[in-house]
């Protein structure tokens, strides 16, 4: 009884007295009891969710993203089920949406959308920039490419949300290995410089570092520097060879900070390009060559 389980069945099956059940388990869901001295994980809840469905329901979205290995999937998330309930219990998010047998795999017994179908979910029902950092993170765990989760775009043609997922499953990339760097790629996005190379390998012939993402022909980089950098003393010895590996190079590596301001950040790569001899914008001038 170290997962989570149905109540009835525990009780009917002679596992569990009542008094065992009342005294030892708590329900996290309806008849879905789990230890009442273990925390609770994300896998538990998501299995809880699957048993509270009568085990018919499809796990979709964020939880399907976890079970395909995604990171970044936060403890606390509304697990989300394709499945015809029109009051679902507090946590758990249910759809009535059509789905194909092509678009379902399982996973721990349970089925689960494909990463395509899950990113096509993402892109639909969540923000920009939560659901490219989800995507980037299915991504680079499944493999997924972005051509194959806009073909269902054409399957589902009048989906609720399509249009905006037509827009954003694009941007995925699986290079983008943390919450923070994908916002960074937005952001330069955003203020008009061309898409960013992830994940650049830069070597003296012996030792190879890599950029968190950059333009490889005027050599600019961008690298998000978090927390573990400037408290993990082992990483800031590290650092400190990379980064001068990094210039020895010719690479003008940009650090980011969390208390840098989209702003500050692109001002400083507009002159960072005119500095290289490229224009603000990051584009070729004509006369570069």
């Amino acid at each position: 009884m170290n997962r989570p389980f149905l109540g009835t069945q525990a009780l009917t099956t002679g596992a569990l007295t009542r008094g065992q059940l009342r005294w030892n388990y708590r329900a996290i869901l309806p008849n879905v009891y789990v230890r009442a001295d273990t925390p609770v994980s994300l896998d538990d809840r998501i299995a809880a969710a699957w048993l509270w469905s009568g085990k018919r329901a499809v796990i979709a979205g964020r939880s399907a993203a976890a079970l395909h290995g995604a990171l970044w999937v936060k403890q606390h998330v509304p697990i989300e089920l394709l499945w015809r309930c029109g009051r679902p219990p507090a946590g758990i998010i249910a759809r009535n949406e059509r789905v194909e047998a092509d678009e379902l795999v399982t996973i721990r017994g349970m089925q689960v959308t494909t990463p395509e179908r899950t990113a096509f979910d993402l892109a639909r029902h969540l923000a920009r920039l939560p659901a490219v950092s989800h995507l980037d993170a299915l991504a680079r765990a499944t493999g997924l490419q972005a051509a194959s989760a806009l073909r269902l775009g054409e399957r589902y043609p009048g989906a609720r949300g399509v249009v905006g997922a037509r827009r954003v499953i694009p941007l995925l990339d699986p290079g983008g290995q943390s919450p923070k760097e994908t916002w960074l790629r937005l952001t330069v996005l955003d203020a008009g410089f061309p898409r960013p190379t992830t994940q650049i390998p830069v070597t003296d012939g012996f030792n190879t570092a890599y950029l968190d993402m950059g333009w490889e022909d005027p050599q600019i980089g961008l690298d998000y520097d978090g927390d573990q950098h400037r408290k993990d003393r082992v990483r800031y010895v590290h650092d400190v060879g990379r980064n001068e590996l990094v210039a020895q190079t010719g690479w003008m590596d940009l650090h980011v900070l969390a208390e840098h301001s989209p702003a500050f950040i692109i001002h400083r790569l507009r002159r960072a390009f005119e500095r290289r001899g490229w224009a603000r914008d990051g584009r070729r001038r004509p006369d570069c060559r």
